[in-house]
C-alpha cells in the first residue's frame, strides 16, 4: 500500500492556522494544463489566490485537488487546482508559510483526458435565456 503524501495535509493545516490567527491564507499555484484559473490573472506561469473563507465559496481542500468558486472582477469563476501544482501557502499579513515542490499533476476529472480543462460556463441570465424581461435588481441607489 502506497503512503499518502504529506503536502495536502500541510496545506490544510497552514490554511487552518492562518484562519485561526485572523490571517488571510494565500495559495501560490504553478499553472499547467490541468489547472483551471482565470488566464488573465496568470503571471509568469503562476497565480496567487486568496483562499480565505470570505474570498471563496464551496472551498474543498482534498488530497488530490483544491476546488472553489471565487469572484474575479465581479465575475464568479470556478477554480480547480491540483495539489501537485501548489508551490506555496502563506499568510498575506506576515508572509509566514511553507513552500512545496511542484510535481506533474493529474488530469482534470471534469472532462476527458483528450481535452484540456475548461472553466465552468456562466449561467445564462433571464434575457439570454430568451425572456424579454430581466430580473429587477434588489439594490437601491443611496445619495
Amino acid at each position: 500500500m502506497q503512503e499518502t503524501a504529506t503536502k495536502p495535509y500541510l496545506i490544510r493545516a497552514l490554511h487552518e492556522w492562518c484562519t485561526d490567527n485572523g490571517y488571510t491564507p494565500y495559495l501560490v499555484v504553478t499553472v499547467d494544463e490541468n489547472t483551471v484559473v482565470p488566464p488573465a490573472h496568470v503571471r509568469d506561469g503562476q497565480i496567487t489566490l486568496n483562499v480565505g473563507h470570505l474570498a471563496t465559496n464551496r472551498l474543498t481542500m482534498g488530497n488530490e485537488y483544491i476546488e472553489f468558486e471565487s469572484r474575479f472582477n465581479g465575475v464568479v469563476e470556478q477554480i480547480f487546482i491540483p495539489v501537485a501544482a501548489v508551490s506555496a501557502i502563506y499568510a498575506r499579513e506576515t508572509g509566514t508559510g511553507m513552500g512545496f515542490e511542484v510535481t506533474p499533476s493529474a488530469t482534470y476529472p471534469g472532462g476527458d483526458s483528450a481535452t484540456s480543462p475548461k472553466p465552468a460556463t456562466p449561467q445564462p441570465t433571464a434575457k439570454a435565456a430568451g425572456t424579454d424581461q430581466a430580473k429587477p435588481s434588489h439594490l437601491k441607489v443611496i445619495k
